[in-house]
C-alpha cells in the first residue's frame, strides 16, 4: 500500500512539474517579439509559411547585409525566392543552403554557411511556435561570440487562446517535448554541435 501511495505521490508531482515547465514554454513562446535592430545577417528557417517572405521584406529594408535561407529544397532556385528590383540589395548576398532537411540539420549546415561569411550577428526567423527549440540548437551549434536574435513568424496553426484550441496545444505540446529533450541532451553533452561539419552550398 505504501510502494502504492508513493508512486502515485510521485506521479502527482512529475505531473505538476511538467504542467509548470510546459506553462513557461508557452509563455515564453508568445512573450518573443519581431526585434527591428541591424544584423549581419538574416538567416530564414524555410518551410512555414510567411518565414521567406519576412526575410525578403527585412533585408530589402537592408536590416543585413547577407540573407541566408537554410533548407532549401534543392529544385528551388535564388530567382524563386528573390527578385532583385531597382534599389533592392544585391542578389548576391543572398545564399541558399540546400542540404539541411530538418531543424537540428539546419542549424548544422547554416552554422558554416554563417561563419564562413564573417556574420557576427544573426536574425534567425521561424514560426513562432518553432522559435525555442530553434534558437536553442544555433545556439550551441554557432560560435559563442555570434549574437542570435529570435524573430518569429506567427501562422494560423498558433492561437494565443492555445488552452482552448486542440491543434495549438498539440502542437505547443510536441515543441515543448522536443525542447525538453534537447535541454537535456546540451546537459549531457555541451559543445557538442560546434565541431565543424561543410555543406554543399548554392548561390543559386
Amino acid at each position: 500500500m505504501n510502494t502504492i501511495k508513493a508512486f502515485l505521490t510521485i506521479g502527482i508531482i512529475g505531473s505538476v512539474v511538467i504542467a509548470v515547465l510546459f506553462i513557461d514554454f508557452t509563455y515564453k513562446t508568445f512573450s518573443y517579439r519581431q526585434k527591428t535592430q541591424k544584423t549581419d545577417a538574416i538567416v530564414v528557417l524555410t518551410g512555414g509559411k510567411g518565414r521567406v517572405e519576412e526575410g525578403v521584406r527585412l533585408f530589402r529594408e537592408s536590416r543585413a547585409e547577407f540573407l541566408i535561407f537554410v533548407g532549401v529544397d534543392p529544385s528551388v532556385r535564388k530567382s524563386d525566392l528573390y527578385r532583385q528590383k531597382h534599389g533592392d540589395p544585391s542578389a548576391d548576398n543572398v545564399i541558399l543552403e540546400k542540404s539541411s532537411r530538418n531543424t537540428l540539420e539546419n542549424s548544422l549546415f547554416g552554422r558554416d554557411v554563417i561563419v564562413s561569411n564573417g556574420v557576427h550577428s544573426v536574425l534567425l526567423i521561424t514560426s513562432r511556435y518553432h522559435l525555442k527549440r530553434a534558437s536553442i540548437l544555433f545556439r550551441n551549434s554557432l560560435p559563442k561570440d555570434i549574437t542570435i536574435i529570435p524573430y518569429p513568424v506567427d501562422s494560423v496553426n498558433l492561437k494565443e487562446s492555445w488552452w482552448s484550441h486542440g491543434g495549438s496545444f498539440q502542437l505547443l505540446f510536441r515543441e515543448f517535448y522536443k525542447y525538453c529533450m534537447l535541454r537535456m541532451f546540451f546537459l549531457l553533452a555541451p559543445g557538442d554541435l560546434r565541431e565543424s561539419v561543410l555543406p554543399t552550398v548554392s548561390g543559386g
